[in-house]
């Protein structure tokens, strides 16, 4: 008996692996969905499998079910998915109900949803249906995989990550005042596109008014295929030019400023209270907006403002370049536990576990 249940759990585990790894084919495409993956076994043979693509589109329950040749395989099949099914109507219809109408008996789930409207619910429509439904399978691994989406729907706040390259003896730029004197370049070809890979991955880029001014960033995704991230400003007098890429419509932008009745075509102008502090001002809006993650690139005097009050991620760059003297680095008193050697370059990072 013993025996078995080892094998079962083996066998559940195996499926729930290759659940995970689809899933991870959606990152960076299906935000504020999760990640999720779906693999249909019958007989211990795998008929199906999907994920979820795209946001909008169909989840990773429903593209399996499509995958799934002959379909009067279902009824003595089980379903693994890494995310509870949802059970209401979003913009399309529940997956539960989809697993329900076509008869799929056995339903192994890694982890709950933590969003409000599905957690539990999706469980509860299945087994009040007669579904057989088995929870926790790799759950941790789950949890992981979704691990921003997780964290903006328990903490009400999103998912903050930090991102700055830095020379060999610890400076981000030399000292300038003018924008017509260019940055110094830190960064590689190769890690500018890891770069902008994290940016199509991420739902918000923010910038110091200083960047702004001094570097004029775009803040798009241009050097790796995906979208662009809604770009954060805090300009509390409109300092910055509307001849400021922020202002091209390229991406949505968001501008924090105190001018009242400020307008712009491509620019949405978010009025701030002057007695609450500024980054909760503008975590709280991003929640609102459903915004799950948010990137910030610099400057130095945000980066430090952020590290302050605490974030979920950084993620530094350390150059071999010397500069000798200029805008000191942001100190990171968390431990950078994880190291990337990559070009010339070395990554390291801090996760907030």
């Amino acid at each position: 008996m013993i025996k078995k249940q080892i094998i079962e759990q083996a066998e559940a585990e195996k499926y729930m692996a290759r659940c995970i790894q689809l899933a991870r084919c959606g990152e960076g495409n299906v935000s504020p969905n999760p990640m999720v993956g779906a693999v249909i076994v019958h007989n211990h043979k795998i008929i199906g499998e999907g994920y979820h693509r795209k946001c909008g589109e169909a989840h990773a329950e429903v593209n399996a079910v499509a995958s799934v040749k002959d379909k009067s395989l279902l009824a003595a099949a089980t379903i693994y998915v890494s995310l509870e099914p949802c059970s209401h109507y979003g913009k399309t219809p529940p997956c539960s109900l989809l697993i329900i109408e076509h008869k799929i008996p056995k339903v192994v789930i890694a982890t709950l949803d933590p969003f409000p409207e599905v957690s539990g619910r999706g469980v509860k429509m299945l087994r009040e249906a007669g579904v057989e439904v088995i929870v926790g399978i790799l759950e941790q691994e789950a949890q992981v995989l979704n691990k921003r989406f997780f964290w903006f729907h328990t903490q009400k706040q999103p998912f903050v990550i930090l991102k700055w390259a830095e020379s060999a003896d610890g400076f981000i730029d030399k000292h300038r005042d003018t924008s017509d004197v260019p940055p110094v370049q830190l960064s590689t070809a190769v890690t500018r596109r890891r770069v902008h890979k994290l940016r199509a991955e991420v739902d918000a880029i923010m910038v110091g008014r200083r960047t702004a001014r001094l570097d004029c960033p775009s803040l798009t995704t241009r050097h790796w295929e995906g979208k662009n991230p809604t770009r954060i400003l805090v300009d509390r007098n409109l300092s910055i030019p509307q001849t400021s890429p922020l202002y091209n419509g390229a991406a949505p932008t968001l501008i924090f400023t105190t001018v009242p009745h400020a307008t712009h075509p491509n620019v949405e102008f978010i009025q701030l209270n002057e007695t609450d502090p500024i980054i909760e001002q503008v975590k709280a809006v991003l929640y609102r907006k459903n915004l799950h993650t948010l990137m910030v690139e610099g400057g130095a005097l945000l980066l430090n403002a952020f590290l302050e009050i605490g974030v979920n991620e950084v993620r530094v760059e350390r150059s071999t370049k010397i500069i000798g003297a200029g805008v000191v680095a942001p100190s990171v008193a968390y431990p950078l536990d994880r190291i990337v050697q990559e070009d010339d370059s070395t990554y390291y990072f801090y996760e907030n576990k």
